[in-house]
């Protein structure tokens, strides 16, 4: 029955009597309050089905994409809601969602599954990026949908893996977040990105909650989220498992907070690397908690090219679980892609108030701890409070290995620290 017809039926009802007659008025209000409720519904929503998506999955329906954010960008409602529908799987090629949008509170309803085109043949422009949010405040995405970055192709072909004249050097990022602030993304799945899952570059007060993110160990450079040149960005309750990072922390950031992360497989967390080319780091508040390590090829780790200036400080790694992790604790300031190919050089990064509390766990290497500071610029102020580490092969012990470290050591700590005293 429409809306209409059944404002007709309540019509029908007048009989004179005085209750029968508040009752007619009480449906006739509640039908028109759904109505006008409805319509309103009708401006804030922008379903990409309405603009000609198929959702096939071999259909492109990136124009449909691309309309229907426009329109929701545009929009003068309050909270415009662009909505990517469940049971659906939609064909996108690379494309950036640019703001600024009139509403500073847009949201993104991703339920169906975004994939992205087969491979670099697929590929017909800027490999750089498949995803891209630009210049955008407030945006709030969330759904339990999937960013699916379909790329076995590329690792295929990758120069890391497969080095020869047809590989490729770069990869696109699945994810990413340019120029945002306030932006809050819930309940998302990223999986099989070319490269890196998801990039915050150049953003501010941005928010991951129950995101999980799911690519092979074997996967080239594929970390789960890299940020930099940010402030104020959290990830909370989500789970990674990457073929590089799980967390890569760059230059220029601060005010990074991370909590009750599952990571592995994985390279662990990392703040870096920085300095490749010499330049002034700058990195700071920096804390890392309660996080679970299966199986990664680090736990909680700095790394820094030994041409880098500048500094890192004030970090935290606390509540730490390591399951067979091969570098548990790591400082390395003389990091190098390449093997034998990185010069000595006078400079250095200064990395100071580290702290490292309350980490248990097994180490699959021999040396638990290895804090591989400059020759140039010691690491100072560097904390260890109970440390409970032991070898992932029974019967084997484990050490620390420290080299211009300095700080103190409180607590439990096992392996023994070997930092040198501050004073």
């Amino acid at each position: 029955m429409t809306w209409y017809s059944e404002l007709a039926f309540v019509g029908n009802c007048q009989t004179g009597v005085d209750l029968v007659v508040s009752i007619c008025i009480l449906i006739l209000l509640s039908t028109l309050a759904t109505h006008i409720n409805v319509n309103a519904d009708d401006q804030n929503t922008f379903n990409v089905l309405n603009y000609g998506a198929v959702g096939n999955g071999n259909s492109d329906d990136s124009l449909a994409f691309a309309k229907a954010w426009n329109d929701a960008c545009k929009a003068n409602a309050q909270t415009p809601t662009m909505i990517i529908p469940k049971g659906k799987t939609f064909l996108v090629r690379p494309i950036t969602f640019y703001g600024p949008c009139k509403s500073s509170n847009i949201s993104i309803q991703l339920s169906g599954t975004i994939k992205a085109p087969d491979g670099p043949s697929a590929w017909t422009s800027e490999i750089g990026r498949w995803i891209a949010f630009g210049n955008i405040t407030g945006l709030n995405i969330n759904g339990r949908g999937l960013f699916d970055g379909n790329g076995q192709k590329w690792w295929d072909q990758s120069c890391k893996h497969h080095p020869g004249k047809d590989c490729s050097e770069r990869a696109p990022t699945a994810v990413s977040f340019i120029q945002c602030n306030n932006l809050h993304i819930n309940e998302i799945y990223v999986e099989r990105s070319p490269q890196v899952h998801v990039v915050v570059d150049y953003s501010q007060d941005v928010h991951f909650k129950s995101l999980i993110i799911n690519s092979p160990e074997t996967s080239p450079n594929t970390d789960g989220i890299h940020i930099a040149h940010s402030h104020d960005v959290s990830v909370h309750t989500s789970v990674i498992a990457a073929g590089d990072d799980c967390i890569s922390i760059s230059d220029q950031t601060s005010n990074i907070s991370v909590t009750y992360v599952n990571c592995g497989p994985g390279h662990g967390i990392s703040i870096g690397s920085l300095g490749k080319n010499g330049e002034e780091v700058k990195v700071e508040n920096i804390t890392v908690r309660h996080v679970n390590f299966y199986k990664t090829t680090n736990g909680a780790r700095i790394k820094t090219w030994q041409a880098g200036k500048g500094q890192v400080q004030h970090v935290e790694f606390s509540y730490m679980n390591f399951t067979e992790v091969e570098n548990p604790i790591i400082i390395d300031q003389y990091y190098c892609d390449q093997k034998d190919v990185c010069a000595k050089t006078s400079t250095g990064v200064r990395i100071s108030d580290v702290r490292y509390l309350n980490a248990t766990g097994t180490s699959a290497t021999d040396v638990a701890i290895n804090l591989d500071c400059s020759n140039n610029v010691a690491c100072t102020d560097i904390k260890l409070e109970n440390i409970e580490l032991q070898s992932a092969t029974e019967g084997k012990g484990v050490l620390s290995s420290c080299k211009n470290a300095f700080g103190v050591a409180k607590g439990n700590c096992k392996p023994k620290s070997c930092l040198k005293s501050n004073s």
